[in-house]
C-alpha cells in the first residue's frame, strides 16, 4: 500500500494540470542492511502496479542506502497546451468540486497511534491509493477554469491558493465537504497532525468561519493530505452534469461550495 499510495500521489500532479502521464522513474532510499529486501519489493511491486493502472510505463529509477526508507516518483507527462488546467482561473459564478474526502491526515496520524480499526485503515488506504485517473478524463469532457489536487496544504491551503490566484473570492458549505469516518471523533481526542495546525495557523486572518464552527471542524478542513482529491472550478451550469458523471465513473466527489467576486482571496466557510 505505501507503493501504490506514493505513485498515485506522485502520478496526481499530472491528473490535476489535465495532462497524461507518460513515463515514470522510482526513486528509493532504503535502509538495505537493516530492513528485509523483501519490503522494497512489495513497495516497488505496488507503485509498479499503479503505474500500470495510469497507462505509463516505468523506465528506470535511482536508488540509495539511507537510514529510513523513502519512495517516490518522477513522472513526465503530455498535455496539449491549450487544455493545461491550472490551479488559477476560477471565475465568479464556477462551483467548487472536490473529488475525494478530506481527513486523511488525521487518520494517518491515528493508524500511527494505533487508533484505527482494520475497516479504518482499509478506507483510508484506498483513498490514498485510488488515482486521479477517472476524475482527470472527466474533467477533459467540461470547461473547467482552473484545477488543483489536494494535498499538504489542506483543502483550505489549496483553495486559497486558487482564490488567491484567481483573484477571487470562495464560499465553501461545510456540511458538503466529505470527510472521511471517525474524523471529528479523533480530531476531539487531538490526534491531529503538526501539518494540520501549522496550516490553521497559516490561514487564520484569510478564512471566515462561520460562528458554527469548532477549531475542530476548521482544523480539518486544514487537514494535511497525502494524495487527496482534486478541486475543479467549473461553470455553475455544468456543475451538475460533471459531478454525475463522475459518480458515473465511481469518483467519491461533491460539490462544496462557489466561486464569488466579494472579497478576492478571502475564503467564507458556512
Amino acid at each position: 500500500m505505501f507503493g501504490q499510495i506514493a505513485a498515485a500521489n506522485a502520478l496526481s500532479d499530472v491528473y490535476a494540470m489535465g495532462g497524461k502521464p507518460i513515463t515514470v522513474m522510482n526513486i528509493v532510499a532504503f535502509p538495505i542492511n537493516t530492513l528485509d529486501k523483501s519490503i522494497l519489493a512489495d513497495i516497488l511491486a505496488g507503485a509498479a502496479e499503479k503505474v500500470r493502472e495510469s497507462g505509463a510505463s516505468l523506465v528506470g529509477g535511482h536508488s540509495i542506502d539511507d537510514k529510513e526508507p523513502k519512495f517516490g516518483l518522477s513522472v513526465t507527462g503530455t498535455v496539449h497546451p491549450n487544455r493545461i488546467r491550472a490551479n488559477v482561473g476560477a471565475k465568479p459564478g464556477d462551483r467548487l468540486i472536490l473529488t475525494k474526502p478530506i481527513g486523511v491526515g488525521i487518520l494517518t496520524t491515528a493508524i500511527k497511534r494505533d487508533l484505527l480499526e482494520t475497516k479504518d485503515i482499509k478506507k483510508v488506504t484506498e483513498v490514498m491509493a485510488t488515482l486521479n485517473k477517472n476524475a482527470a478524463e472527466v474533467m477533459e469532457e467540461y470547461h473547467v477554469h482552473a484545477c488543483t489536487d489536494v494535498t499538504g496544504f489542506g483543502l483550505l491551503g489549496h483553495a486559497m491558493e486558487m482564490a488567491e490566484g484567481s483573484q477571487v473570492g470562495m464560499t465553501i458549505q461545510y456540511e458538503s465537504v466529505p470527510i472521511l469516518p471517525r474524523t471529528k471523533e479523533l480530531a476531539e481526542q487531538k490526534v491531529v497532525p503538526g501539518g494540520t495546525k501549522k496550516n490553521h495557523a497559516w490561514l487564520a486572518e484569510r478564512i471566515e468561519y462561520s460562528s458554527g464552527l469548532d477549531e475542530l471542524d476548521q482544523l480539518i478542513l486544514c487537514d494535511a493530505i497525502t494524495s487527496g482529491g482534486l478541486l475543479v472550478s467549473v461553470p455553475e451550469a455544468e456543475a451538475e452534469k460533471m459531478l454525475q458523471k463522475l459518480h458515473e465513473n465511481n469518483v467519491e466527489a461533491s460539490i462544496i461550495g462557489e466561486v464569488t467576486s466579494e472579497k478576492p482571496g478571502i475564503i467564507k466557510v458556512i
